[in-house]
């Protein structure tokens, strides 16, 4: 993960440089389901996953990650859930259709339209862990993977942030 660049400080007229160590190699990725209901606390479930090159391990968060994310959703939410998806790849391979459609009884959804960022309230959550982190001049990939699940960890614990991401892309719940 590359984060943005980020605003820092230094002496007047010297710009900053900062010395990072380390091959650079491996990345994280991430999952997240923003939770809303009418008259309840937003919620959001999430999974990070750390790539460091080894033979064999995955490169990312692939259908079965996202399986099972649902699956701890819903036992959680003790509910059905209707999901809004953009139209990642790994939202559209043949195994988690068929996890969906096996599953129809408690899981609705709808994709969003190609390029539709300012519709995804996920984008609003990926903004604030990215801005927090753009500065972050990291020693390994284990302290990028542990800025990226705190930051995600004080997310979830304010439910007004969350509620605030869906609110940003002009969409309502309806009850």
């Amino acid at each position: 993960m590359t984060p943005p660049r980020a605003r820092s400080w230094g002496s007047k007229g010297a710009t900053p440089v900062v010395r990072v160590r380390g091959r650079g190699s491996g990345r994280v990725s991430m999952a997240e389901l923003a939770c809303y209901k009418p008259g309840k606390r937003s919620r959001m479930f999430c999974s990070v996953r750390e790539y460091r090159g080894r033979k064999g391990e995955p490169k990312g968060i692939g259908w079965r990650d996202l399986r099972d994310l649902l699956v701890r959703a819903h036992i959680q939410l003790g509910g059905p859930i209707v999901l809004v998806w953009d139209n990642l790849r790994m939202h559209l391979v043949e195994p988690m259709r068929q996890f969906i459609a096996d599953h129809a009884d408690w899981l609705t959804v709808f994709q969003l339209l190609r390029y539709t960022p300012d519709l995804n309230p996920q984008e609003g959550i990926w903004s604030l862990v990215k801005r927090d982190i753009g500065n972050l001049a990291a020693a390994d990939l284990g302290q990028i993977a542990r800025a990226v699940k705190r930051k995600l960890k004080m997310v979830q614990y304010r439910p007004d942030v969350i509620s605030g991401c869906l609110a940003g892309t002009g969409l309502a719940l309806d009850a």
